[in-house]
């Protein structure tokens, strides 16, 4: 079987799913063929750099003119310039399907699940296309050309709802959740990792990330941090993840030692050890990108969302808040209040806690490589 697994670099996500994916048909099917390809680099590495730097430019600089394309692509002039863009730019990569014949394409990404299906539609391929959605609520750019997708993989039966109301095919659409790395299945030594991070084993743990892949809300974020510091009291300690932004890992660290609090607080840069920070803590402070949201869930924890990118973190910072598994902190909150009502009421952690199990999908990649693999 020869499958290819598209994915494009506007954010994390898309190729965070792609690797779960490959990495899980590898491991449980054999003798396929796989090739995972970044689509927009693939029909040209100049357009994908320059659309690519556009995104993260105006998503850290002017994130409200980022959430007005997201909802005009929804819909309007800019939802069919997109799709236009996409038909053309499928010519280039019927070259890709000429020379590797794929039977199955997996698309964690809209553009490459519409390019995909446009050449179905004009009979360049009969390959079995699956899409597999990365947020929490659907975007109609995921659904163009759905007559020619084969399966529509989602993360809750909200969104199966609300897809199936457009006139798709509810068995079509699976509700199996976003995939997941391996890592957050594992059961880990907690207190061989709480050691390693020096934490006592005595206090809860809050992991609150800070860097934020483009650096949004900077003040906002420290002041959220600033809250927490002031209110976690004797019962809580927090694990500070700055990722790579080493001027916010700085400033972590400057408020830290002003608040006194060195001895409950451990501020870190980039790190490979999430799946074990997770499984160690007892509540994570993030923005709701769709990957971040579904290793939390997994690891069974409540979700305090901050600075989301307006658009899709948006709708999924609004959907965990209906759902009671996040509190949202929105932009103009005065942070006080809320956390340190949050931090004095355990039943409420509880009670997230639990709704976060729930609601959490730890097979949802080995259930969508079966769902695509079966009978192909």
């Amino acid at each position: 079987m020869k499958i290819i697994i598209f994915y494009a670099s506007y954010g994390g996500g898309h190729l965070s799913a792609a690797r779960s994916i490959k990495q899980c048909i590898e491991q449980k099917y054999k003798d396929n063929t796989i090739e995972m390809i970044d689509c927009m680099k693939y029909i040209n590495t100049g357009i994908e750099k320059m659309t690519t730097n556009a995104y993260k430019m105006m998503a850290k600089e002017v994130p409200w003119a980022w959430g007005q394309i997201y909802k005009l692509s929804d819909k309007g002039p800019i939802y069919h310039i997109s799709n236009f863009n996409n038909k053309v730019m499928s010519i280039k990569l019927n070259n890709l399907f000429k020379e590797f014949q794929p039977d199955i394409v997996i698309s964690t990404h809209p553009f490459s699940t519409q390019m995909t299906a446009w050449l179905k539609q004009m009979k360049k391929t009969n390959c079995k296309l699956a899409s597999v959605m990365t947020d929490f609520m659907p975007q109609n750019q995921w659904l163009v050309g759905h007559k020619y997708i084969d399966c529509i993989f989602v993360s809750n039966k909200e969104m199966k709802a609300k897809i199936v109301e457009k006139g798709i095919d509810e068995e079509k659409v699976h509700v199996t959740g976003i995939p997941l790395s391996n890592r957050f299945l594992e059961n880990f030594d907690r207190e061989k990792i709480k050691k390693s991070f020096n934490l006592d084993m005595n206090k809860k743990s809050i992991l609150f990330f800070g860097g934020g892949e483009f650096g949004l809300g900077k003040d906002k974020t420290a002041k959220i941090l600033s809250s927490f510091l002031d209110n976690i009291g004797k019962r809580y300690q927090i694990v500070v993840i700055s990722g790579k932004n080493e001027k916010m890992q700085e400033r972590f660290t400057k408020l830290v030692k002003e608040k006194n609090q060195e001895s409950n607080v451990q501020v870190l840069g980039y790190t490979n050890q999430v799946p074990e920070l997770m499984s160690v803590s007892d509540l994570v402070v993030t923005k709701p990108g769709g990957l971040t949201i579904t290793e939390s869930l997994a690891s069974g924890l409540p979700i305090v969302a901050i600075n989301p990118i307006p658009g899709q973190e948006e709708e999924n910072a609004e959907f965990l808040e209906k759902a009671g598994v996040a509190v949202w902190l929105r932009k103009h909150d005065e942070p006080d209040d809320q956390i340190a009502v949050l931090l004095s009421n355990p039943e409420r952690l509880t009670s997230m806690k639990l709704k976060s199990k729930l609601m959490a999908k730890r097979n949802s990649t080995k259930n969508i490589c079966k769902i695509i693999l079966k009978n192909a």
